[in-house]
This record gives C-alpha cells, sequence and structure tokens, in this order.
C-alpha cells in the first residue's frame, strides 16, 4: 500500500494554503495511500494499441453555418429604450466615471 506521510501532507496543505488540523492531517494520509494505489493499478496496465484520446466519444461542432439575416434598424431597435443618445442606449453614470 501506498502512503503519504502526516509530514507530506501538511507540507502539500502548506502549499496549498490549507489550515488543517492534525487529525484531518492523519485521516488524508491514508486516504491519499487509498488514491495513490488506484493510480498504481491503473498505471499496471497494458495500453499498446491503445489511442489516446481527449474524450470517450467523438465530437462534432453542430453549430449552424454563420449566415447575415436582416435584423432590426437602429430605430426599431431603440424603439422600447427609456432614453437614448445618438443612436445608443442612454445607461445611468457608474461609478462617477465621466
Amino acid at each position: 500500500m501506498s502512503t503519504l506521510s502526516r509530514d507530506e501532507v501538511a507540507k502539500l496543505a502548506g502549499l496549498a494554503r490549507i489550515e488543517m488540523t492534525e487529525e484531518e492531517l492523519v485521516e488524508l494520509s491514508s486516504q491519499f495511500g487509498t488514491i495513490l494505489d488506484a493510480v498504481a493499478r491503473v498505471q499496471e496496465l497494458n495500453l499498446d494499441g491503445v489511442k489516446a484520446t481527449s474524450h470517450p466519444q467523438p465530437l462534432e461542432n453542430i453549430a449552424r453555418p454563420d449566415v447575415v439575416l436582416p435584423s432590426l434598424s437602429p430605430a426599431d431597435a431603440l424603439s422600447g429604450a427609456p432614453a437614448q443618445e445618438e443612436q445608443r442606449f442612454r445607461v445611468p453614470q457608474i461609478l462617477g466615471e465621466e
């Protein structure tokens, strides 16, 4: 069984800036051992001839073609705006900016 010592877990927690109690350090060192054993079992597999993939299913781009279609005129787009200025929506000033 692979193990990480309590001190190794404490060092990792320090690098990640995570505060942990003594009980958490001891418990996590045991849990890391289980994880390391699982990774070691996967590494034992014979993967000769297995093609590397980034996704289990083939991915296709299903987006529609980009086609220019008629749209609203500036006057129509601004027709329901509470305030407008120079063919643009006028909005309240934010943070006192000019």
